[in-house]
């Protein structure tokens, strides 16, 4: 018998039929130079929105921290289609609070709204709630309508506290159906 339940997008979200080929699977050792390409599909919007600050590419840094992983106090699932990244998730668990962690999410411009970030979500939330992690904190910029009506239709309960431009968000799981 398998520890490891096979994560099925199919199961976790309704995914636009054009994405019917798109793989969900960790982020792996092989995968570094398919993120630093992933940086030819993000408007410096989109890059604004998860950074909090301009960057015309990935940041190093970043890049770096996905490859310290140890997949299970941070996680990162990745979304493809066939060898290219179309959108990574993340999770980094609070330390001092072991049943919580900050949640990220960042799709790649031509694959935004149509239902991938929810997708990586789903999944994310269901391998944290396997490690013990019942909630999720996110930090959403106010100008970044997606993200916020997206976080109101999955969770209609969720209350933010406002810092500056951002809202941060208490997110329960598992994720709403």
């Amino acid at each position: 018998m398998s520890f490891v339940k096979q994560l099925d997008v199919r199961t976790v979200a309704r995914i636009d039929t054009v994405l019917d080929d798109v793989r969900i699977r960790p982020y792996g050792v092989t995968d570094r130079d398919r993120v630093r390409r992933m940086s030819d599909r993000l408007s410096a919007a989109s890059l604004y929105m998860r950074f909090f600050s301009g960057t015309p590419r990935l940041p190093d840094h970043y890049v770096g921290l996905l490859e310290g992983l140890d997949h299970w106090d941070r996680e990162a699932l990745v979304a493809l289609d066939g060898d290219e990244i179309l959108g990574i998730a993340e999770y980094v668990r609070d330390t001092a609070r072991a049943w919580r962690a900050d949640l990220a999410v960042l799709v790649a411009d031509p694959w935004q709204r149509r239902g991938l970030g929810r997708a990586l979500v789903g999944c994310l939330s269901e391998l944290a709630g396997r490690r013990g992690i019942t909630e999720f904190g996110a930090d959403v910029i106010l100008t970044n309508r997606q993200a916020l009506m997206f976080v109101r239709s999955g969770w209609p309960a969720a209350r933010s506290s406002r810092d500056g431009g951002s809202a941060r968000f208490r997110l329960p799981l598992p994720v709403p159906a």
